[in-house]
């Protein structure tokens, strides 16, 4: 069974900092392209930042470039997003997602909720 299990939200201040973790079980995550998509209360959801199969390439929403790091551990299975200099509108579900790199197969996280305020 396809599991991605997503951790590590919770409130922090603005100007602080968390760190995400999503943990994949069930695939065999290094034929995936990874990475994570937020949806605010009211709002769509959008990318936040993906990662390639092997790592090697990332993108980045242009609201969180320069605070946000993705990265992968393909042999723990495992998707990261380091946030620093958390802002109020970072507040949302984070999701983490992956997509086979062959097959139209795309599988998502159940979020974790980023509150930032003060």
């Amino acid at each position: 069974q396809v599991q991605l299990v997503e951790s590590g939200g919770g409130l922090v201040q603005p100007g602080g900092s968390l760190r995400l973790s999503c943990a994949a079980s069930g695939m065999v995550f290094s034929r995936y392209v990874a990475g994570w998509y937020r949806q605010a209360p009211g709002k769509q959801r959008d990318m936040v930042a993906t990662i390639t199969s092997g790592g090697g390439s990332t993108n980045y929403a242009d609201s969180v470039k320069g605070r946000f790091t993705i990265s992968r551990d393909n042999a723990k299975n495992t998707l990261v997003l380091e946030m620093n200099s958390l802002k109020p509108e970072d507040t949302a579900v984070y999701y983490c997602y992956a997509d086979h790199i062959v097959f139209s197969r795309t599988y998502w996280g159940q979020g974790t909720q980023v509150t930032v305020s003060s």
